[in-house]
């Protein structure tokens, strides 16, 4: 109960901590990005109007601490300000329609790279010294070493300009309705292959050696060189004694994974010109508009700290270990 508590109390104050970072960054920045747009309407707009839409922005000149207070109220609300580069359009409607892309194709991409890496590295490890063994990690390394933004280039070059087999991007056919119905699943789905096909390589070396170095680790205990000398099967062997505990720290990876998966791979998203966080968060970047960054940092933020914190539990679960001694300490 105690190691709970103590997980908890960590998730609080790190929410805390990057909510106000969140809050002060900007603010410390040099210039003011509203100003170039404010001034595209100088002439145009009464003064009234014109602190209207500053008071909009929460560009006041009222304390600090009441723009903080202001700030906290806004992301409780879901009132993450307006939009500097699609003005007036909300931050959070532009999350709310660029974040489901991005869980798709990101998230998609993670969980199968994960779910086969992991399979490869056990069983390269079990067969050390083979074939697989001498030529899967090393050509996975290989694939993983290259910028995912060239193997993106050269899989739209080849695939989709020469061969014409897939779309040059986007995320959907532009003739097609976007809705819950089967020709935009399709055409969704069909968009997306070659992102995530950029995504899987670009991962996959990773889940591969670390459950494979880990496995080697685990062989080596005296519990499973105990139960093979007693004659235990080696499927059982494998999987019962040694994959169960070497994938543990292949768990923390995948909490960090998943939580990196709300910032998107921004840019495999930028050349397939896919409509997820990862491009809005280019886009922003570019245009200083500064309140979808600073939302975008902050789902970022949440996403891993809540990752991280869903690791601790699960952790704390499958080895007793970790709990007891977060209740000693």
């Amino acid at each position: 109960m105690r190691y709970l508590i103590n997980r908890l109390i960590f998730f609080v104050l790190s929410l805390w901590a990057a909510v106000t970072i969140n809050f002060i960054l900007p603010r410390l920045m040099p210039g003011n990005p509203a100003q170039a747009m404010f001034a595209k309407f100088q002439g145009q707009l009464k003064p009234e109007a014109m602190a209207a839409m500053k008071q909009q922005f929460g560009l006041t000149d009222e304390p600090i601490w009441d723009k903080y207070l202001s700030y906290l109220q806004g992301l409780v609300t879901g009132d993450w300000g307006l939009s500097f580069a699609s003005f007036p359009v909300p931050v959070s409607s532009i999350i709310e329609h660029s974040i489901p892309w991005t869980i798709f194709l990101v998230g998609g991409a993670t969980v199968i790279s994960v779910f086969i890496g992991t399979a490869l590295g056990i069983y390269v490890s079990f067969k050390r010294q083979g074939l697989l063994d001498s030529t899967l990690p090393i050509s996975s390394m290989a694939l993983q070493a290259m910028p995912h933004f060239f193997v993106a280039m050269v899989l739209i070059f080849v695939f989709a300009f020469q061969l014409g087999w897939f779309p040059l991007g986007k995320g959907f056919s532009i003739d097609v309705m976007p809705g819950f119905h089967w020709d935009f699943i399709k055409s969704a789905l069909f968009h997306s292959i070659l992102p995530g096909i950029t995504l899987f390589f670009g991962g996959l070396s990773g889940w591969l050696i670390g459950m494979r170095n880990n496995m080697i680790y685990t062989l080596g205990e005296d519990y499973v060189v105990f139960a093979e000398a007693k004659g235990v099967r080696p499927t059982r062997l494998m999987f019962s004694y040694a994959a169960r505990n070497a994938f543990l720290p292949q768990l923390t990876s995948f909490a960090l994974a998943i939580g990196h998966v709300v910032s998107g791979a921004i840019l495999v998203e930028v050349v397939f010109s896919y409509p997820g966080i990862g491009s809005q968060l280019n886009d922003a970047v570019l245009s200083q508009d500064y309140p979808m960054i600073q939302a975008s940092f902050l789902l970022i933020a949440v996403a891993v700290l809540t990752a991280n914190l869903i690791v601790d539990l699960l952790y704390a679960r499958l080895d007793p270990r970790i709990r007891t001694g977060g209740a000693d300490s």
